[in-house]
């Protein structure tokens, strides 16, 4: 039996998922479209009345095991309509208006399901951009996380930023917080996201003098360029106008990676976005998602930020 289809359109989408039942099915369906098969490869067994799979060794599994809605207390329907909202509306949505939204009672809960959300746009077995004949544009900027009351400004954080080049448009996108702006850090940020043989164009800043040795052809474009790496400079600039505009640049620092990740995961399916709720509800992969007390006490690493 096939996979279900996403909805492809507001419509499809009320009359797909109006119910907890509605939710459930599809998950189980998209999860397991031949039958629940446990990990081992064998057929399992269904609890009717507790809604549990079973496996021959004993073990459980719910219809949300392994995904970000894992021993939820939200309803299904909350997280489907989330799922909806933060990948289809291009500006995104801060945990106010997602509390408001969905007519929760609750900001926590609003805020905490967002969390979860953003760490399910985020692949582990997501594939590097650029690769032979491609061009990628590379750069650095500084971005501010945290309050800003008035006449302080935020805490300044450097963000690492590799985009394809095709003409004057850009392809995908990654970007990563970084502790520091060294070459070190900038040749970890490069190998972790642009495949060897790419050509690589930056600025002329000497941390990217040793990139050829790496497997990568190197372009340097010059000082006086009226229009120097004008697609990644485009991105940044739309990535901080949305910071302002959505969050009004009241994002906490410990947690702007997430915040980056939700800007490329949007940025990077911007021509697909009914088909990216299946991703971020993290359908068909293992994403772990924080619990309140990592998220709250700064203890959950944000997927591809770096430790220190």
């Amino acid at each position: 039996m096939p996979r279900p289809d996403f909805p492809k359109t507001f419509p499809q989408f009320v009359l797909r998922f109006p119910t907890e039942a509605a939710c459930w099915n599809y998950l189980v369906q998209s999860r397991w479209p031949d039958g629940f098969v446990c990990p081992d490869g064998h057929r399992g067994g269904f609890i009717q009345t507790r809604k549990l799979f079973q496996c021959p060794d004993g073990k459980q599994w719910s219809a949300t095991s392994g995904t970000i809605m894992h021993r939820t207390k939200v309803p299904l329907t909350i997280w489907f309509w989330g799922a909806y909202l933060v990948t289809t509306d291009k500006r995104g949505m801060s945990a106010k208006g997602f509390q408001q939204q969905l007519g929760l009672s609750r900001y926590e809960t609003a805020y905490m399901v967002l969390q979860k959300l953003r760490a399910g746009m985020v692949n582990p077995e997501r594939g590097l951009i650029g690769g032979p004949g491609r061009t990628v544009e590379v750069d650095e900027a500084f971005i501010s996380g945290g309050r800003q009351a008035e006449g302080h400004k935020g805490v300044l954080q450097t963000l690492l930023a590799a985009v394809e080049v095709k003409g004057e448009t850009a392809g995908r996108l990654r970007m990563q917080i970084s502790p520091a702006k060294d070459t070190r850090a900038i040749l970890a940020f490069l190998r972790s996201a642009v495949e060897k043989e790419t050509t690589v164009i930056t600025d002329g800043n000497p941390a990217y003098k040793r990139i050829t040795s790496f497997g990568y052809d190197h372009a340097v474009e010059e000082e006086d360029v009226e229009y120097r790496l004008p697609v990644i400079h485009r991105v940044f600039s739309n990535l901080k106008t949305w910071l302002l505009g959505t969050h009004h640049g009241a994002v906490s620092h410990k947690h702007l990676q997430a915040y980056i990740n939700e800007y490329v995961f949007r940025f990077n399916r911007r021509s697909t976005p009914m088909a990216a709720f299946q991703t971020v509800l993290g359908i068909g992969s293992h994403v772990p998602g924080p619990t309140y007390d990592e998220l709250y006490s700064g203890a959950w690493v944000h997927p591809n930020r770096p430790q220190r």
